[in-house]
């Protein structure tokens, strides 16, 4: 008599004895072949999995009565049913109602067209996936989140930051979230800005603030937070200081740095030519790059090269130059800067740059082009936006109006409607 063939569709990051469960009952129907989600699909429902599908396939694989593990790129399942014609679809029963039940609906749709049948199986009392979602990926943080940036741009391609600079904007980056067309969307990273974290100190943005304070912010934000982490290394600094910078901010679990092609006093560039502004040469600033590539222990940090030829009025040219020799002296990828309100010169920037042979990611900062949305930066071939000083520019406006507001009033009342409750405040680390 040949032996039926059954389906189980899995995650595999998280194997608790529900799971067990679930594929010992299937054993017992037949030969079980298990549907493992790619990285790709986990990550556009849910955070990215501690383990990679390689990983997590190899896990599964040893699981006594496991067949065979295959990939699923779909959360309906349909194309390795139709594929596969199992006789039996086996799931817990908590897709029988709520949020899932349009999955076990179609599912019951199509395997209809060969005779098969779902076997739902009693869902595991006691077993909370939330609270073990979160109890993993707090779990060594730092060599997890460390690889989180390149393993994201090698499944999504895209992806999203938000600056913080202190241990609460990073919970504002960490749990923010909105649900767009049934699906949650939030932001993937944080980014950690030379500007607003001077800012945040009263400084002025001209690497007054040391590393050794920088890294007491970082370390604030990573305490409380799990996304990966882009760090604003200014110019870097001196070679020598740069290669101590990539150790420690490796070996605290930052995904990478970014570090612009100037030398001298540090001035912002969003103030263009007029703040005289000196960029470094190609060959110095190289020789950074590869003494900073040099420094690193693993392979999981990335340094990007950050070119300021388009604000410096040095040309198309130029800036395309400097990103081919920037890659070739070992960056991970290149951030293109422009204060052009147009965007176009980032549109004009991509389309040359895209063409070069030897292409990595592409960072953009659309500060001054805000009025160009992120999937038409996507489209021409940007694969990282950061919005970089959003969170410090609106809460100083809000702390300055409720400051005025108490002035005014000779009392607090009037800011109750700008406020958080305290009950607010007091449980802001358990809101989810």
């Amino acid at each position: 008599m040949e032996k039926k063939l059954v389906y189980v569709a899995m995650c595999g990051d998280i194997i608790h004895y529900g799971h067990i469960n679930i594929l010992n009952e299937a054993s017992k129907l037949g030969e079980v072949i298990v549907g493992l989600h790619t990285d790709r699909l986990i990550t556009s429902v849910m955070r990215l999995p501690i383990l990679t599908y390689e990983e997590r396939k190899r896990v599964i694989e040893n699981i006594k009565g496991v067949s065979k593990v295959i990939p699923q790129d779909s959360l309906d399942q349909v194309e390795n049913l139709r594929e596969l014609k199992p006789d039996y679809v086996v799931h817990g029963t908590d897709w029988c109602e709520g949020p899932d039940k349009y999955l076990r609906d179609r599912v019951e749709e199509v395997i209809k067209e060969w005779g098969g049948s779902i076997v739902d199986i009693p869902y595991t009392e006691g077993v909370s996936l939330d609270k073990l979602n979160d109890l993993i990926v707090h779990l060594g943080t730092t060599d997890v989140r460390r690889g989180a940036l390149r393993r994201m741009l090698s499944i999504h391609k895209h992806v999203r930051v938000l600056e913080a600079h202190n241990g609460l904007t990073g919970l504002i980056v960490e749990k923010t979230k909105v649900n767009k067309n049934g699906k949650d969307v939030e932001f993937d990273a944080m980014w950690m800005s030379s500007l607003c974290d001077s800012t945040a100190k009263g400084k002025p943005d001209i690497e007054l603030v040391d590393v050794t304070s920088r890294l007491n912010t970082i370390n604030e934000i990573m305490e409380v937070t799990t996304k990966p982490m882009i760090v604003d290394g200014d110019t870097g600094g001196k070679i020598e200081h740069f290669t101590y910078t990539v150790k420690s901010l490796e070996r605290v679990g930052v995904s990478a740095i970014v570090i612009e092609d100037k030398v001298g006093l540090k001035k912002n560039s969003l103030f263009g030519t007029g703040a005289g502004q000196t960029q470094d040469s190609i060959e110095g600033f190289c020789e950074k790059i590869r003494a900073g590539k040099q420094a690193q222990v693993t392979n999981d940090f990335m340094i990007f090269a950050r070119i300021e030829s388009l604000i410096l009025k040095q040309g198309m040219e130029d800036a395309l130059k400097r990103a081919k020799a920037y890659m070739e002296a070992g960056a991970d990828g290149i951030m293109i800067h422009s204060i052009d309100k147009t965007g176009q010169e980032i549109f004009d920037f991509c389309k040359e740059y895209n063409k070069l042979e030897q292409r990595k990611p592409l960072m953009v900062v659309p500060t001054a082009y805000n009025s160009i949305y992120e999937q038409d930066l996507y489209n021409a071939g940007v694969n990282i936006v950061i919005h970089a000083n959003h969170l410090v520019r609106s809460a100083y406006q809000a702390m300055s109006t409720c400051a005025k507001t108490i002035l005014e009033h000779e009392r607090s009342k009037e800011c109750d409607d700008m406020c958080l409750s305290i009950k607010e405040i007091l449980t802001l680390v358990d809101i989810k």
